[in-house]
């Protein structure tokens, strides 16, 4: 026979007990604290507040600044989780560095010292080559999340995962990341080859289904702008937070759409996001959420970080802080149409090259620049991206066409090469009254050269109006032939030279 110790009644009872209050008393709320940053573009040095009126300007943002900011805030806050929603990458020559055997590695190094704990990539971190982004992500400590990037095989191949989740304060916190379905429009063919992205509705609707029952809470980390967010936030069921990047908006407090946070804290890490939400029974029952302006302070005390990042800031200002020339006038991009900046930077691709024509994308000029010395540093915040001259031919029609196109759909390219005089007809169309290229009047048969990077080649249809034609890469970036020409020249005096004239 065999013989079964007895249970004491009084035991039996305890434990019973416990288990009934553990099913009827409600999930008692819990709070946690986001942190996030988006499109740092590699700003880990304090630089000016240009919208500040007086004058000398405070200084504001980088990686030291933010540091301290985020080491407060895990000294009051019992729950955190540190977040960024990518474009590390292109904006300072620190990425053109190479640390742990990656280019810009430096940076990621940095955010291992912050303490990120989830990231998902931007188009710009892929601007040197996936290669590279491969090579930054086995420098990061913390996971990388994008769901939609995968190759043609679809396997994941920035070893970026689906998803995470990490718990804090007893919560189960799902993230799903989302780079942007423009992916191919924001980066250039040689990055983009093999890599395949996935829509971003259907992929986050598949994982909240699967996360759902696994999560107290899910998080899209996502770099795709806030419209798109908005659009993600309205068919997307089981989302709670968007954290979202790309489109540089500033949202002083969240934006709630579908019942969904939509944070972003605009870009060059001016502003760390707070967003401090409360959870009970699957949902956000109160939340909270502003921008912390990372204004410099020069009396922060020595870390390990800081030793860091002045090494690095060292190494750069022996390499950068050559002057190569002297503007006597302003630079100033203006908000469309032709500028005295964007003339001198599409004159220098077309002389280099020795081409008929030339073309840059305006958007590609990233900085205005006053009047003074021109370091190797200013013209690389002015063109900070790897982009790759390329030669092509054109009829003298397709030229023709690429300029009714331009006064029709006003792409925002700069020209070289070309001087027009036109007027509009009463039927609405273009008469062009006169149209010379190099000077000489335009033939409409005869073969031209042209000359544009090969971002812009990618996209002929967009800024051009044209099918892109059979290019040739050249050995030459557009950085290398503006920085010759500003040599050669040494004193500037870029002016607006109305290549495109309307007349009466």
């Amino acid at each position: 026979m065999i013989q079964t110790a007895r249970i004491p009644a009084r035991f039996l009872t305890m434990v019973i007990w416990g288990i009934l209050t553990s099913i009827m008393l409600p999930a008692q709320p819990r709070t946690i604290t986001i942190l996030h940053t988006n499109d740092i573009h590699a700003s880990f040095l304090p630089h000016e507040a240009f919208w500040v009126k007086q004058n000398p300007k405070p200084l504001v943002g980088g990686f030291n600044e933010l540091f301290f900011a985020v080491d407060s805030i895990r000294h009051v806050k019992t729950a955190t989780l540190l977040l960024d929603a990518g474009d590390v990458m292109t904006g300072n020559p620190i990425t053109e560095y190479t640390y742990s055997g990656a280019e810009g590695g430096a940076l990621f190094e940095m955010m291992n010292r912050i303490g990120y704990e989830a990231w998902t990539p931007g188009n710009h971190d892929f601007d040197i080559s996936s290669a590279n982004l491969y090579k930054l992500t086995n420098i990061a400590k913390f996971p990388t999340v994008s769901a939609n990037i995968v190759d043609t095989a679809n396997r994941f191949p920035v070893n970026n995962k689906e998803y995470v989740i990490i718990e804090k304060n007893g919560l189960k916190i799902g993230i799903i990341g989302v780079m942007s379905s423009d992916f191919y429009n924001l980066v250039n063919r040689n990055s983009s080859t093999g890599i395949k992205i996935l829509p971003p509705i259907e992929t986050v609707q598949r994982l909240a289904e699967l996360l759902d029952p696994q999560t107290d809470i899910l998080i899209a980390l996502t770099h795709e702008g806030v419209d798109e967010d908005s659009v993600l936030a309205m068919n997307v069921h089981g989302l709670d937070i968007i954290v979202g990047g790309h489109s540089h908006t500033r949202l002083k407090q969240p934006k709630k759409v579908n019942n969904v946070l939509i944070v972003q804290t605009g870009s060059n890490c001016e502003n760390l996001g707070v967003l401090d939400v409360t959870i009970e029974k699957h949902r956000v029952i109160a939340y909270e959420g502003k921008l912390l302006q990372l204004w410099y302070d020069s009396d922060r005390p020595t870390t390990r970080l800081s030793i860091f990042i002045d090494s690095i800031k060292t190494n750069i200002d022996q390499d950068y802080s050559t002057i190569i020339g002297t503007l006597k006038t302003d630079w100033i991009r203006g908000n469309d149409g032709e500028s005295g900046i964007g003339d001198f930077i599409a004159d220098a691709q077309r002389e280099a090259t020795g081409a008929d024509v030339g073309f840059m994308n305006s958007v590609g000029i990233r900085k205005d620049l006053s009047a003074g010395p021109i370091t190797k540093r200013d013209l690389f915040e002015i063109l900070p991206f790897r982009d790759i001259l390329t030669k092509f031919k054109l009829t003298g029609k397709q030229i023709r066409a690429i300029m009714e196109y331009y006064l029709t759909q006003y792409p925002d390219i700069q020209t070289a090469g070309i001087q027009c005089k036109w007027k509009q007809k009463a039927d609405g169309g273009i008469e062009f009254m006169t149209f010379l290229i190099d000077g000489k009047p335009l033939d409409e048969n005869k073969t031209y050269v042209g000359v544009a990077s090969d971002y812009m080649m990618g996209e002929a249809k967009k800024y051009l109006g044209i099918e892109t034609p059979r290019v040739t890469l050249l050995d030459q970036t557009i950085f290398s032939v503006v920085e010759k020409k500003i040599r050669k020249t040494k004193e500037i005096s870029s002016l607006i030279e109305h290549r495109i004239k309307k007349v009466k």
